[in-house]
């Protein structure tokens, strides 16, 4: 009997995107996602609402993209699909795309959003841009055309009687006439995309809030033409139809523009990488398309041009603004062998670099593929939102059918009275405004923070960021620079201290140790001259010995100096005083006398006291974990004001101690940089990764800080605090609005008052809590955020 190994052959999970051209509201979309989660084969689905994209995963045995993209079409999706290689949802990982049954691909031209566009176009993210462009168009085309035709409806009615209007319609029609010449086109040109979403909904079995615009605008529409043909004209109400669709159009244009707009900012980023390079090629400067550079090109950057993509300087130098990427707004200086961003703008000088990353897999790609993949993700709160949604609209249905039934055979009133009251219940509490509370302020807030240089990998790392109380910080490279820096030059009595930092800085030279290093680059910072010894010997553990103009010198610890036989005088003390700030001292001695101490450091960030001081006035503990000596770090902590310091700690169990934390019941944000902090930054509930960190650390965790500032943790817990808030503003609204709007549409007023809200006025009401909804999200963009303690 033969033995298949089936994992060598398992077929690998395929992806499709699907633009959607005829999905125009929240409900809508949300109505796709869940039609597409039943589909035989299809292994995930996640719609983008900000710019109708439904992103699928599914197993090539059971389906294929082209059957997905027929399914579609039958089911009445106007859309075309790509598929996509699994690798494109990981940010530096080449996808490859296929377009199903798009006419241009058949006749050879490149589909327009590879990765290529992602990475090198200069219309970055064409596709998704023209396609949002194209329906919010589209929608303002029907709306204009609508309005145009409306208007004469209106003027003509009861409505423009009301006003002092009392002319007769032209051409000697009847007003029931003028209605159906009028209203028709625009019920069911204008209102297409509600009627058809509506009915593609009940060939599901199933009702959604475009249901309800569909039912109320053929309700007022079909009695008013049954009424024309059959009762001479008489209690039609055409213009409560035409402006149902008109002002439902409106909302759903502002809506729309909102929507798609929450994403331009983001998308713009792309633009920042020019169009072209110049590739140096035998000796000479070639401009190329940007699609065309590949890693280990020469290129070329002369002054006030953009960086085409990331790579390692070879020759020239220049300062470099990279503001766009890091925010910082001082340009950096570019010598050989420092790096360079794509995206960024060159000053004055000029210079050649080696490429090291083009395409998906520069800086700027990746920081674009992050930020659009959180705005697409679902945070947990719109599970709910969307379940609420659907609830809603049986709500509504039931609330016209009975109000409906309750004027027409209890409250003594009319068809045209009861009909006027079901369809201003119906027409009123369409959810759209709570389906689109919780992705707005999730899309906004998402592009502000990657603004601020915050990175949120998708919706649910938002929000449980809003939630953190405590933010352990890993010490080396996160609070401090990551390496050793000379901090104090202490001479002894008689001895100069540029005397003293010479003769150190010299004797340490020759060194490779990173102590030695540090003492090296300070002296050369402070101006001193450094000259070669003459003799050079490396003491492990102890320090170096060696002949500095012809002086026998000496740099290291007491052991050294003990065993050469140099009095200290009063020098330990100074040494004691040093190490209790977590310092590392040196002595130095020449011609067998002690001359003074050296000290170094891994100095602290600025931004760190900045960072700790921010997160106490957000009332967030700070814990720092590191694997130095007690003494190092809590001298660091001192100097911070950190509440709590647990120091050495092996690599290995910092996981552990986030899970003490997390037991005491605290809501844990882990902040690092290196490989030894992965598992922990995978433990805790948020996972932060400084953005000049290891590609795992980066991997591993949920938000990424870009500018490698540690005060950055207080402004994205500050963001993801009011994105909550505006999230529950919205839903509070959204559901208010619908408790109190339903009894008023549905005439419970009219038996005190006389007051009945006409179905227009409904599609008014109904458009401008859709729209207040968008509004309040996109406010966010002016909030300030806590990035340092208030004053």
């Amino acid at each position: 009997m033969t033995t298949h190994d089936h994992s060598a052959h398992t077929t690998a999970p395929a992806a499709l995107e699907v633009r959607v051209r005829n999905c125009h509201g929240g409900s809508d979309l949300a109505d796709l996602e869940r039609h597409l989660r039943h589909r035989p084969g299809v292994t995930s689905v996640h719609v983008d609402r900000t710019r109708a994209v439904a992103h699928l995963g599914y197993d090539p045995r059971h389906v294929t993209g082209a059957a997905l993209q027929r399914h579609l079409h039958a089911a009445g999706y106007d859309c075309t699909c790509q598929d996509t290689a699994p690798s494109a949802a990981q940010p530096g990982q080449p996808s490859v795309r296929r377009e199903h049954h798009a006419p241009a691909h058949e006749h050879g031209a490149p589909p327009a959003d590879t990765p290529e566009h992602h990475a090198h176009g200069s219309h970055a993210d064409s596709g998704h841009d023209e396609h949002g462009e194209h329906m919010v168009g589209d929608m303002l085309r029907r709306f204009l055309i609508s309005l145009g035709l409306t208007l004469p409806v209106v003027l003509y009615s009861p409505i423009g009687e009301a006003f002092g209007f009392t002319a007769t319609p032209p051409f000697g029609l009847s007003m029931a006439w003028f209605g159906v010449l009028l209203s028709t086109p625009v019920v069911w040109w204008g209102g297409w995309p509600f009627i058809s979403a509506a009915w593609r909904a009940l060939r599901r079995g199933e009702a959604n809030m475009m249901t309800l615009i569909a039912t109320g605008t053929l309700v007022s529409w079909t009695f008013s033409v049954y009424a024309t043909f059959a009762l001479g004209g008489a209690d039609v109400f055409f213009e409560a139809a035409a402006m149902l669709t008109t002002l439902s159009l409106l909302g759903h244009w502002l809506e729309m523009r909102s929507r798609f707009a929450t994403g331009r900012a983001v998308e713009a980023l792309l633009n920042l990488a020019p169009s072209t390079a110049r590739v140096v090629r035998d000796g000479q400067e070639v401009e190329v398309p940007l699609e065309q550079v590949g890693v280990g090109d020469l290129l070329a950057v002369q002054p006030g041009d953009r960086v085409p993509v990331d790579g390692e300087v070879d020759s020239g130098s220049s300062y470099v603004d990279e503001s766009t990427i890091t925010g910082e707004p001082i340009p950096v200086a570019k010598t050989a062998g420092t790096k360079v961003t794509g995206g960024t703008v060159n000053q004055n000088g000029a210079f050649r670099f080696r490429a090291t990353a083009v395409g998906a897999d520069t800086a700027l790609s990746r920081i674009v593929q992050l930020v659009q993949n959180a705005q697409a993700s679902k945070a947990p709160a719109q599970r709910l939102a969307d379940q609420a949604g659907r609830s809603l609209v049986f709500v509504a249905l039931g609330s016209g059918l009975l109000a409906f039934l309750a004027w027409s055979f209890m409250g003594g009133q009319g068809v045209v009275f009861a009909l006027t009251a079901a369809v201003s219940a119906i027409v009123i509490a369409c959810p759209d405004a709570l389906a689109l509370a919780t992705p707005t302020a999730i899309t906004v807030g998402v592009g502000r923070g990657a603004r601020e240089g915050v990175l949120f990998k998708n919706a649910a790392a938002l929000e449980a960021t809003a939630g953190v109380d405590t933010v352990v910080f890993d010490k080396t490279g996160t609070l401090t620079e990551g390496r050793p820096a000379l901090t104090d030059v202490i001479p002894a009595t008689g001895t100069r201290e540029g005397d003293l930092l010479r003769l150190a800085a010299s004797a340490d030279q020759p060194s490779q140790h990173p102590l030695a290093e540090a003492i090296v680059r300070g002296a050369e910072a402070r101006g001193v001259t450094i000259t070669r010894p003459d003799t050079f010997d490396s003491i492990p553990g102890h320090g170096v010995q060696a002949t500095v103009e012809g002086r026998p010198v000496l740099v290291g610890n007491r052991t050294l100096m003990d065993r050469e036989g140099i009095p200290l005088g009063s020098l330990p003390a100074e040494v004691d005083r040093l190490a209790a700030d977590g310092k590392t001292a040196m002595y130095v001695a020449a011609d067998g006398q002690a001359l003074g101490v050296v000290a170094v450091a891994d100095t602290i960030r600025d931004s760190a006291r900045q960072a700790v001081s921010a997160l106490h006035a957000l009332n967030v503990k700070t814990v720092m974990l590191t694997g130095d000596n007690r003494n190092t770090a809590e001298a660091v902590a001192r100097q911070l004001g950190m509440d709590t310091v647990l120091a050495e700690v092996l690599p290995g169990d910092k996981a552990a101690k986030v899970t003490e934390l997390q037991t005491q019941g605290r809501t844990v944000a882990m902040v690092g940089d290196g490989v030894n902090d992965a598992p922990a930054l995978a433990q805790a509930d948020v996972g932060v990764a400084i953005g000049a960190g290891t590609d795992v650390a980066v991997e591993t965790a949920d938000v990424v800080l870009v500018r490698s500032n540690p005060a950055a943790m207080a402004s994205s817990i500050s963001l993801a605090r009011q994105v909550r808030g505006k999230i529950k503003q919205n839903l509070f609204w959204a559901v208010i609005y619908n408790l109190l709007a339903i009894p008023l549409a549905a005439g419970a007023l009219y038996p005190a008052y006389g007051i009945l809200l006409r179905p227009e006025w409904a599609a008014l009401l109904m458009s401008a809590s859709t729209v207040i909804v968008t509004v309040n999200a996109l406010m966010f963009n002016r909030v300030r955020l806590q990035t340092a303690p208030p004053t």
